[in-house]
């Protein structure tokens, strides 16, 4: 069922979503986060539709964010939909006029109560996303460096402001280079002396790849330019051979380790719905990622 609110208020909105509720035949749901999407008109759609696709795995109210141009009057309009296309909900929250900066106080009375809050932004998001009057209101929040103009200083912005909570999608992308890599350290005993990355340019997820392997190698790592959207190579040097993952295809690469057959794993580019369901696994502090954060800073990647 979905109800759609003009120049309204939090407490009519969550009338309205009761009433949803009703009309959807489900009075009662069970819903274990409230995750806030702040964006802009020319991505809410999309970040909506990815946003409520996860409520199949974590249940969830979905309350998106549209924040309009700050002048003039303060105007709240509102849509609520409930049991449409997925098992949670979704408010759409669309705030412009002089309410726009105070916009946590329409936020807040809708969260859901006694439950971890979740905040992405799925496009340009605030340099320090902890202050942020929004952003405050979460245990995590999600910023994703890629959707920018300048990706790599985007992530560097938002590094320089970390607190515990924060994560980049670019580090979430890392994942099953990261498994991969960790894999192939388990099977060769070699030890590491140095490591390249080829990516292309200004790639936020390569740049943190060789901040988390100096983090946690100790050695230098180099990052060279190279053809292609995404890393095209990682290489380590030991002292019994090279350890080398190259990507092959878009869903492949080849898998290299000193002593054993090269073989083809796969190592696919994953949807943001997918990266959003990893991140919401793990509502904690994610201490390996602030250590490479750190290490990103100290070494000015």
């Amino acid at each position: 069922m979905e109800i759609a609110l003009s120049d309204t208020n939090a407490g009519e909105i969550a009338r309205a979503l009761v009433r949803a509720r009703h009309g959807a035949g489900s009075p009662a749901m069970d819903m274990v986060l409230t995750l806030l999407v702040v964006t802009d008109d020319e991505n809410v759609a999309d970040a909506m539709q990815t946003a409520t696709a996860l409520s199949t795995e974590h249940p969830a109210r979905v309350i998106g964010v549209v924040l309009g141009d700050g002048r003039g009057r303060a105007r709240l309009n509102a849509k609520v939909r409930v049991g449409e296309s997925s098992t949670g909900e979704s408010i759409l929250l669309r705030i412009a006029g002089k309410l726009t900066r105070h916009s946590e106080s329409v936020v807040l009375p809708l969260l859901l109560p006694d439950s971890p809050v979740v905040i992405w932004w799925p496009a340009d998001g605030p340099a320090d996303p902890s202050k942020d009057p929004i952003g405050q209101l979460a245990q995590r929040r999600l910023t994703d460096a890629e959707s920018t103009r300048q990706p790599v200083r985007a992530l560097r912005n938002v590094a320089r402001h970390y607190a515990p909570g924060d994560t980049d999608l670019s580090w979430t992308r890392l994942t099953p280079w990261r498994a991969l890599l960790a894999a192939a350290l388990d099977q060769s005993t070699g030890t590491v002396s140095s490591g390249s990355v080829v990516s292309d340019e200004g790639n936020p997820a390569a740049v943190l790849l060789v901040a988390w392997l100096e983090s946690r190698l100790g050695v230098p790592i180099s990052h060279r330019h190279g053809p292609g959207t995404q890393i095209s190579e990682v290489t380590l040097e030991t002292d019994l051979g090279t350890v080398r993952l190259t990507r092959q295809d878009e869903t492949s690469c080849e898998f290299t380790v000193p002593g054993s057959a090269s073989r083809v794993v796969p190592l696919g580019r994953r949807t943001l719905a997918e990266l959003l369901a990893e991140d919401l696994r793990r509502l904690d502090p994610d201490v390996v990622y602030a250590e490479t954060i750190d290490q990103l800073l100290e070494q000015n990647i």
